[in-house]
């Protein structure tokens, strides 16, 4: 548990072999990443809150997550990037004949991706896809669009907390056994958007090569979500050193 929300724990192989599992059994498998901004709204947010803990891997998406759960003593050896697994996964896909459902971006920047995806992965086969600018007057049609499409998973790369929130409510109704929100995702895939450079996502610097990218949108909310989070991190250190103290004069 980080600051009331679960969080599991997992190598980017564990992860990835759990998913492959959940895909062949049938078994159904909702994935949600875990950055520093999302556990933030997520304090204000109860539908996006609801939409982690019953999610069955919440993964370490964020650098952020990393050190406050290494400062809390959790032996944690690495993030699982969101984007990255989402490369892992269309490369297993295709070597598996798993069928990915593409939802999300808007009509031009997925079909890019589609394209992107098919010349990476020639054997790659889409059990169908559908933008991300719908009203929610269309979410049962677009519900029924990826059940009969007979997909293996789902990716949504909708931003947060939409594609939580898709997740949440129409989990029962998909009929597919991994679903996963992908964020910007596809943006990166089409080529639209850069990732930051190693370095800087070993550091835990990513936000900021993005916030670059995308100013006007992403300055204030990094800012916001990225100073309440250390200030929450900072208070619960204070809060251990306080007790440690405590207990250190009452054994005196």
């Amino acid at each position: 548990m980080l600051f009331g929300l679960p969080v599991d724990i997992l190598s980017f192989d564990e992860t990835v072999e759990r998913i492959l599992a959940s895909i062949a059994s049938g078994q159904r498998c909702q994935h949600v990443a875990l950055n520093v901004a999302k556990l933030i709204n997520a304090r204000s947010n109860a539908e996006l809150e609801s939409a982690i803990r019953t999610s069955d891997i919440v993964g370490i998406d964020g650098m952020g997550i990393v050190y406050a759960l290494r400062f809390f003593g959790h032996q944690v050896s690495q993030r699982v990037s969101g984007a990255d697994l989402f490369e892992s996964l269309m490369g297993e896909c295709a070597a598996r004949g798993f069928r990915p459902f593409l939802l999300g971006a808007t009509p031009a920047v997925l079909a890019a991706a589609k394209r992107k995806l098919l010349q990476r992965y020639p054997r790659l086969v889409l059990a169908g896809s559908h933008h991300g600018y719908f009203t929610p007057e269309h979410e049962a049609s677009i519900c029924d669009l990826i059940r009969t499409s007979g997909a293996h998973c789902l990716f949504i790369a909708m931003p947060t907390p939409c594609k939580e929130r898709f997740m949440h409510r129409h989990r029962e109704r998909l009929g597919v056994p991994f679903v996963m929100g992908v964020g910007g995702t596809l943006d990166v895939v089409a080529g639209l958007v850069q990732r930051a450079p190693p370095w800087a996502q070993c550091v835990g610097l990513e936000w900021a090569y993005r916030m670059m990218q995308e100013p006007r949108r992403l300055t204030g909310r990094y800012l916001r979500t990225n100073l309440i989070f250390a200030f929450l991190v900072a208070r619960h250190l204070l809060a251990q050193g306080a007790v440690g103290m405590f207990k250190t004069r009452i054994k005196a």
